[in-house]
């Protein structure tokens, strides 16, 4: 076992690995569950936000062994404060933490930094362009989505020497759309602004609700980017408590508060990731 290996063994995390981007030479990710924390209670697992009323150290610690799994300190995580915006900032020097700017999408070219957004049902993206060596990592609710985040993220990359026809998505643990009921005023508000949304809408036994599919309309902005690769990881967080948090699970159970997962990216030394 080669160090850098122990040393993602002893972070006692065990983060969901996508195939195409492991396939990747110098590209180290995880879309991280809820297992190998510290944090307790409705919270109990590797609760990674600081927007959270969990216990500050907790989460920190949590963070720290994110940052050791992929094989970064724990001060090169870098994370946003999230708003559902279509916004992005290249990152070229890391912040604080919970001192992130205000915007939904990452990007990177700098080698030892790991770029990563929180969730609770919306959809995390990563993205790697291997031989340019850019990243990106996107929070990718309805409403970003829907005002293009997506879309923004693969332009920043860009900027950085990114080739869309080089670049692999893959979408994490999202809500899916048998637990995403929604009511009438969105789905007119998406199908006013294209009529061909009707197709991500199921009717629902409600009067005016239906089931929208969320992951199905994230996938279907990233194809028509033309992408080298974009696939979604079919994993739903509302209905998997063990390894994954959901607003809307904690909502419907009155809790009061959520815990968040992380998904991040980094530039690894592509001879020994």
């Amino acid at each position: 076992m080669s160090a850098s290996e122990e040393i993602r063994r002893k972070a006692g995390v065990r983060p969901i690995e996508a195939p195409a981007l492991q396939a990747l030479p110098g590209i180290r990710h995880g879309f991280f569950t809820r297992e190998g924390g510290v944090s307790e209670g409705i919270y109990a697992g590797l609760n990674t936000g600081l927007g959270s009323s969990d216990d500050r150290e907790a989460v920190v610690e949590n963070r720290s062994r994110v940052a050791s799994w992929l094989g970064v300190p724990a001060d090169r995580l870098a994370t946003p404060y999230q708003v559902h915006s279509p916004d992005v900032v290249a990152v070229h020097e890391v912040w604080p933490a919970g001192e992130g700017p205000k915007v939904d999408a990452l990007v990177t070219d700098r080698p030892g930094i790991a770029i990563g957004v929180g969730s609770a049902d919306c959809g995390p993206v990563l993205f790697a362009d291997a031989e340019a060596r850019v990243i990106g990592a996107a929070h990718s609710g309805w409403k970003g989505a829907f005002t293009g985040v997506l879309e923004s993220t693969v332009t920043a990359m860009e900027r950085l020497g990114a080739n869309r026809s080089r670049i692999v998505a893959v979408l994490g643990p999202t809500i899916s759309s048998a637990a995403y009921e929604v009511g009438p005023e969105f789905v007119s508000r998406l199908v006013a602004d294209d009529p061909a949304n009707q197709r991500f809408f199921r009717a629902s036994d409600r009067a005016g609700h239906a089931f929208y599919d969320l992951p199905a309309y994230i996938l279907n902005r990233l194809s028509a980017m033309g992408l080298r690769h974009a696939e979604n990881l079919d994993l739903c967080t509302y209905a998997d408590e063990t390894r994954f948090f959901s607003y809307r699970r904690t909502t419907h159970r009155e809790e009061g508060d959520y815990g968040r997962l992380i998904a991040a990216i980094t530039l690894a030394d592509p001879a020994g990731q």
